[in-house]
């Protein structure tokens, strides 16, 4: 019998915010408060998401993001920095490290194959390129990262299905992680617009998505909210650490 999970649809949230649900998310499920969680959000303006580890100055034109509007949030998990913005489906999984298969590595393979099968049922198709992306005619449509604390894993990624290219290859400094030479960060992604001419509905992406990944890994999602305890993570996380520059720009 499949196993039953949560399903939280957090909607259009501000960058900080975004950042403060993984971890509070994470955090309850780390306390055993909570079961495995498939949540999705978007975020509401245009966000340089930077890896954990990364220097903001390396990655990213500061002046260009000030100039054009564009927020800057560090994540918990490492990697490269990322551009995100209204335009993509943005998801975080949680789960407890057996009901993943695999060693790390091998571990991405159920949920990116679930992006796979879910980006393919809009008629284009797409492929699991390990580690952790999914492409479309060797362009990627969807990156993921994970985070491991004590037997849970948060593993949390993009959909591209409408983002701004052109924002995206202003902001962003060409390498860190990128495959190849490349004079652009466009070069190396693609979007579900540029592919179908008129992008599919971000609630058909994420049912589509919910149904892959539950078939894949045996479970059906169930839609609820966050507890007390995770809303109160957020307001604490806000203020402590995503809102402050202190936080965002540590190196």
């Amino acid at each position: 019998m499949p196993r039953s999970w949560r399903l939280v649809d957090s909607g259009l949230v501000s960058p900080p915010v975004s950042a403060a649900l993984d971890e509070a998310i994470l955090d309850a499920h780390l306390a055993g408060e909570v079961p495995n969680t498939l949540h999705f959000y978007i975020r509401s303006a245009p966000t340089i998401s930077i890896g954990y580890f990364q220097r903001v100055s390396e990655s990213v034109d500061i002046a260009e993001c000030e100039r054009r509007g564009v927020a800057l949030v560090r994540r918990m998990s490492g990697g490269s920095s990322i551009y995100t913005d209204p335009g993509q489906l943005i998801y975080g999984f949680v789960v407890r490290e057996e009901d993943l298969p695999g060693d790390r590595t091998e571990s991405f393979r159920p949920v990116c194959q679930a992006i796979a099968e879910a980006v393919g049922s809009f008629g284009v198709e797409a492929r699991y390129r390990p580690v952790n992306d999914v492409e479309v005619g060797g362009r990627k449509i969807s990156g993921s990262a994970q985070l491991r604390r004590k037997g849970s894993v948060l593993q949390h990624g993009t959909i591209l299905v409408d983002t701004d290219l052109d924002l995206m290859d202003a902001v962003l400094r060409v390498g860190g992680g990128s495959r190849g030479v490349i004079s652009r960060p466009s070069e190396r992604v693609t979007t579900l617009r540029a592919l179908l001419g008129d992008p599919p509905d971000m609630d058909l992406v994420k049912g589509a998505f919910a149904f892959s990944l539950g078939e894949a890994l045996d479970a059906n999602f169930s839609a609820s909210c966050l507890s007390p305890r995770e809303d109160q993570l957020v307001s604490k996380l806000l203020a402590e650490r995503y809102s402050k520059k202190e936080w965002n720009f540590k190196f």
